[in-house]
């Protein structure tokens, strides 16, 4: 393999990765067929980061890959340094690829005197030299009018849904949302899903209190039938593992979790292996640890979707159509 990808003519590509999940940043090169650009990255003493590339990025068409677990704020700044770099160093166009959107909660304002965070890490991407963005499944799709630029907002849902069909009866299932706010996701899955009828549970939010809701009651048919509770994000699992109950206690036959992003903070993994459901499924978007895995956790590798949209990015094609135009 080589360290670029060339097109005939004049185009070269080049794939760079920040130190938070080499993981994914590897799969994604083997789905390609590259190698990383060899990169320099150390801390100093007061934790300030030092990034440079060691070969020339002159030209090319340059992807920078990070993802942003804890400590968010080291490997936010840790991309933009990256960005920089590369305009420095006279990249033709430069992507970022952030799977799990930093700060995406925080794409609204619930009271006064509040940022628009999400907003906010857009206008840092544009300003250290970003001319793209690509995601996968963000929080909510008006984040994509933040960047002023083309944004690809990339869809784990069909991946997820093609595993669960396989460990469910379709004849038997109803897809349920966690709340009010995810219902046409939801709508989304149930059609991959054979068109399986859709419930919602019912909750209730303080917006003093970070990470605390509390689930109360379902909506829906799902007396004796296999339910999936999808969402987007596990953070510290309270909600879904609460909602888990108030699907058992209306008589769900069964529970099956699926989100995207693993951010596992907390007392997370513990909540989620004594939940009951029967499995949680997940992506790799944000790096998993081996010591943070539990019995009934399966994660699912988005490698291959990112390194089909970032060739279709590097060739001019169309990343809507690997969602039949839906975006």
């Amino acid at each position: 393999m080589t360290g670029t990808m060339t097109k005939p003519g004049e185009k070269k590509m080049v794939l760079v990765s920040g130190r938070a999940h080499p993981e994914l940043a590897e799969q994604v090169a083997d789905s390609l067929g590259c190698d990383l650009l060899p990169t320099s990255a150390y801390d100093f003493a007061n934790g300030e980061t030092y990034v440079r590339f060691e070969d020339s990025v002159r030209g090319a068409e340059c992807f920078v890959m990070q993802a942003h677990p804890a400590p968010i704020n080291n490997w936010l700044m840790e991309q933009i340094i990256m960005i920089d770099a590369l305009k420095r160093a006279s990249a033709r166009r430069i992507t970022v690829i952030s799977p799990f959107y930093p700060y995406a909660r925080q794409d609204k304002k619930h009271k006064g005197r509040e940022p628009i965070s999400a907003r906010l890490i857009a206008d840092l991407y544009k300003t250290a030299g970003a001319d793209r963005i690509m995601s996968v499944d963000l929080h909510t799709s008006q984040i994509q009018g933040f960047f002023d630029g083309p944004v690809d907002h990339l869809m784990a849902i069909p991946l997820l849904a093609n595993y669960v069909r396989g460990r469910v009866d379709l004849d038997n299932v109803t897809v349920v949302s966690p709340d009010t706010g995810r219902v046409r996701v939801a709508e989304q899955w149930a059609e991959l899903l054979g068109g399986c009828p859709l419930a919602f549970v019912h909750k209730t939010r303080d917006i003093n209190v970070p990470n605390q809701a509390v689930s109360k009651t379902v909506v829906g048919d799902i007396e004796g039938r296999s339910c999936v509770l999808i969402d987007d994000m596990i953070d510290t699992a309270g909600t879904i593992s609460g909602a888990v109950k108030v699907l058992q206690d209306a008589g769900a036959k069964n529970v099956i979790i699926a989100a995207t992003h693993p951010v596992f903070s907390g007392p997370a993994c513990e909540r989620l292996a004594g939940s009951g459901a029967n499995e949680v499924v997940v992506t790799n978007t944000l790096p998993v640890p081996e010591e943070r895995h539990f019995e009934n956790l399966t994660v699912l590798s988005i490698a291959p979707l990112i390194a089909r949209a970032i060739k279709e990015v590097f060739e001019d094609g169309s990343v809507t159509s690997l969602f039949d135009g839906v975006s």
